[in-house]
């Protein structure tokens, strides 16, 4: 760690910790079709901030997963690519969200409750 400030310390592991919930959000969200920008938007409004180039990679690897479909829609000026979960994405979803919940438990009796200062 030598030659890391504090600060890039701390936003390489909230970086680590982020990750895999972005997975969890897309397939969540992505119960209702939508196209890659709006989802952007609609999981940063929600709180799960993500970057457009984190994003689109990580769509494009969830569909060759089969854990999400895709459909272009042609009937705009602007043609749009619409994504919706699979059954399969849906499947695993419901297991990750399980499995969040699981670890969010057990981290706050580890820390004391929700602000992690008691112990």
């Amino acid at each position: 760690m030598r030659g890391m400030s504090l600060d890039d310390t701390t936003a390489g592991h909230l970086q680590e910790l982020r990750r895999g919930t972005v997975v969890l959000g897309c397939l969540a969200m992505l119960r209702r079709p939508d196209y890659g920008y709006s989802l952007l938007e609609s999981l940063g409004r929600n709180g799960l901030a993500v970057d457009a180039n984190t994003l689109y990679p990580l769509l494009r690897r969830l569909e060759k997963q089969g854990l999400l479909t895709s459909e272009w829609n042609t009937d705009e000026a602007r043609p749009r690519k619409f994504y919706r979960t699979s059954p399969a994405g849906d499947a695993l979803a419901k297991v990750l969200a399980a499995d969040w919940r699981e670890l969010d438990a057990a981290l706050a009796r580890l820390t004391g409750g929700t602000d992690g200062d008691e112990r």
